[in-house]
């Protein structure tokens, strides 16, 4: 059975569109990826400063990177039998996720990365059907 799979995808959601020879599937993967990481402790302007209270920028930045590995590999396992993947979205996520294919040895089934905007999941859908026609 031909599996074809467009992905919709930013920092915060993949919607996953999968045709294949019995219809369309579409799935949706949530982030839990947080860009400003929030301080411990007390509120702000509320008692002294205490350095150990804000984690340093390598460490937001790191635990930013962990974040996204864990999602981009959530998604990865929903397309992971996919014959030609299709990425569009509208930042950073697209590029991203087709590096982490590549790492793992599935870049030759991409067959297209776009830059979109924002779309709805009926906007998702019928990209993916144009593209992969029956």
């Amino acid at each position: 059975m031909r599996i074809r799979t467009g992905i919709w995808i930013d920092h915060r959601r993949a919607i996953v569109v999968s045709i294949t020879d019995k219809g369309e599937e579409m799935g949706m993967v949530i982030s839990k990826v947080e860009r400003q990481l929030r301080r411990t402790g007390e509120a702000p302007f509320k008692g002294h400063f205490d350095a150990r209270k804000v984690p340093a920028s390598d460490s937001r930045q790191r635990a930013f990177t962990t974040h996204l590995n864990v999602y981009y590999d959530s998604v990865i396992a929903c397309i992971r039998d996919a014959e030609s993947i299709l990425i569009f979205g509208p930042g950073e996520a697209k590029g991203e996720l087709k590096d982490r294919l590549e790492k793992n040895h599935l870049g030759d089934r991409i067959v297209g990365v776009e830059t979109v905007d924002k779309m709805t999941d009926r906007q998702i859908g019928a990209k993916v059907r144009q593209y992969f026609p029956k």
